[in-house]
């Protein structure tokens, strides 16, 4: 199938985990009826971005959240890229995203590998070390459509890694994510695009709606980008679902256009995996 539906759930996260469970399985149920076969839901779903929060809403995987992300997967008849939530296992805590198929099965589990540390003077501190473990493992899963790539947030900012899935076969890289009101205007379209275009697949973004009210103002704008570099679809700051057609004939027109994978230097330079 040369073109298929993907649905971006720009959820309003509230403190309360049951609520956002079920307001999210509402709105994968509403883009399931829209004709979506993949659909994303943004970074920390279930709960409240934040190192005071990931302790205190910490899961196992499976557990609650991905419980109820098996069985509306199942029930939809959809892939579903279940954002993430904070994972607990072998007394650490990790930033983890869940891939469920049609039938409601677990494909793969991708902990985040870059954890989110920064200081911007005056603007913003935030060091997600203070809590979460890095994550140390690609994270790919196949649909009938195509392989897809998987990164969370601040993922994003690493080129290596979207190279190392285009390597690996991905036309399309998903990131839930929840960028900020500081990094979210200056560079979350642009990283999009330049990953978008450096290695000539779709790149989608899936961000928690806007709360101003929150200790984390997430910059909201899920966004979905084209292997040129078009902005396919892109979100406001309120929740709300991004509906976007992928289209592998064009991802494939692009890459025939301009041939950069048959004119890379690899007798000059290489990025290469260090994990299988």
């Amino acid at each position: 199938m040369a073109t298929f539906r993907l649905a971006l759930i720009q959820l309003r996260v509230s403190p309360i985990k049951s609520d956002n469970l079920t307001r999210a399985c509402g709105l994968i149920r509403e883009a399931a009826r829209k004709g979506a076969k993949l659909i994303s839901l943004p970074e920390c779903f279930n709960c409240p971005y934040g190192t005071d929060y990931f302790p205190a809403y910490a899961e196992q995987i499976p557990g609650e959240s991905t419980h109820k992300l098996s069985e509306v997967a199942k029930e939809c008849g959809i892939y579903l890229v279940g954002g993430s939530i904070p994972e607990k296992d072998a007394g650490k805590l990790y930033n983890t995203c869940a891939v469920f198929g049609p039938d409601g099965r677990l494909l793969v589990t991708h902990r985040k590998i870059h954890l989110f540390d920064i200081n911007v003077p005056g603007k913003i501190t935030f060091q997600e070390s203070q809590t979460l473990s890095p994550g140390d493992s690609f994270s790919t899963f196949d649909t009938p459509y195509c392989r897809v790539g998987l990164g969370i947030c601040y993922d994003i900012r690493f080129a290596e890694l979207a190279q190392v899935y285009a390597q690996r076969g991905c036309k399309l890289l998903v990131y839930p994510g929840a960028f900020n009101l500081t990094t979210g205007p200056a560079h979350w379209e642009l990283l999009q695009r330049g990953r978008a275009v450096d290695n000539q697949v779709y790149v989608a973004t899936a961000s928690q709606a806007r709360d101003e009210k929150a200790s984390y103002v997430a910059w909201g704008h899920s966004t979905v980008v084209s292997p040129w570099g078009e902005v396919l679809a892109k979100a406001d700051a309120e929740e709300m679902i991004v509906y976007a057609d992928i289209d592998l004939k064009k991802l494939t027109e692009v890459r025939q256009q301009i041939p950069i994978y048959s004119q890379k230097r690899s007798d000059l330079y290489a990025v290469e995996a260090k994990q299988p």
